[in-house]
């Protein structure tokens, strides 16, 4: 009879936790016609594509003074972060 009685009680417990965790769930908040989160997107993209890109720079025909160029920025960029340390 005790073994009938506990697995009643744990059941019951079982069924308990799980509609309790089942209620907690909360139902999600309908769309109002008002805001559309899809027409905010389309809107926001359409707005992004206007937008004119800006134009890359000429790749110049001297390769070594690019490479002087990017060492000269990079050693700057790390002089940079000496000083901030």
């Amino acid at each position: 009879m005790r073994r009938l009685l506990t697995w009643v009680a744990g059941a019951a417990g079982g069924l308990a936790a799980y509609r309790a965790v089942n209620r907690r769930k909360a139902a999600p908040e309908p769309v109002t016609a008002e805001v559309d989160p899809a027409q905010e997107l389309r809107a926001k993209l359409a707005e992004a594509r206007a937008e004119p890109e800006p134009e890359p720079k000429p790749a110049p025909d001297d390769l070594d003074g690019r490479r002087r160029d990017v060492h000269e920025q990079a050693r700057a960029a790390i002089d940079e972060m000496r000083e901030q340390t």
